[in-house]
């Protein structure tokens, strides 16, 4: 997460709400009571629709004679409001400093949100988001420690096949390595099946180059697809 967070109050201006996000180079602030309680989160996507930028919603005549007075008047206070409290969003989300990623990342996609505020005894520590996803991905996916010999690796993308792809019988793949160097022959009968394959061997640590020689078989037109020129 990145700590300490920078939150605005909720009655404060949205021109000192877009000061902090321009100044601390964020794209969401935690919105806070002048007590420090978590009461909403304020983002880029909500300042959008503005009528000072003239891209407020636009509604045809049929959208119109369905939509309320109620929700025509809770877009005009979005669009036009000039205090944090009219747009932010009031029902946040948030974790604990003890939560695991993978159960971050889950809160993130399920709820279809960009940053998730980091809470304990009811004070903002911390916002997790997407690019603090990338920031803890990027050390795991450029490690390529290598294994202590080539059975290691060859039977590390073998267990890969066997756990992950279950290839069955119709997919028939050997893997040879020398000096952290893989060779795939056999064949699949499935393009997907084939690009999953040289996935599996690239990912796994120590590998250093993959050599695919896999061939697509079409299971019913008996047609073969080479693989693709390197």
């Amino acid at each position: 997460m990145t700590s300490p967070a920078v939150c605005v109050e909720s009655t404060r201006s949205l021109a000192d709400a877009i000061g902090l996000m321009l100044t601390n180079r964020v794209s969401a602030l935690p919105v806070v009571t002048e007590n420090g309680l978590l009461v909403g989160v304020v983002t880029e996507g909500d300042l959008m629709r503005r009528n000072e930028l003239e891209t407020r919603s636009g509604h045809g005549w049929l959208a119109d004679l369905f939509r309320s007075s109620g929700r025509q008047a809770s877009e005009y206070v979005h669009s036009h409001g000039r205090k944090v409290f009219d747009i932010m969003s009031d029902q946040p989300v948030s974790v604990e400093p003890g939560t695991v990623l993978r159960d971050a990342v889950e809160v993130l996609l399920l709820r279809n949100i960009r940053h998730l505020p980091v809470v304990e005894n009811n004070r903002v520590v911390g916002m997790v988001s997407r690019t603090d996803v990338l920031r803890a991905l990027l050390p795991l996916i450029a490690d390529k420690t290598a294994p202590s010999d080539d059975q290691t690796i060859r039977a590390s993308i073998l267990k890969e096949y066997q756990d992950e792809l279950r290839l069955g019988v119709r997919n028939i793949i050997s893997v040879e390595v020398h000096d952290g160097k893989v060779e795939l022959n056999g064949t699949v009968t499935d393009e997907r099946m084939h690009a999953a394959a040289r996935v599996a061997a690239e990912n796994v640590r120590g590998v250093v180059s993959v050599a695919d020689h896999i061939t697509c078989v079409e299971p019913f037109e008996g047609v073969t697809i080479p693989p693709p020129p390197l």
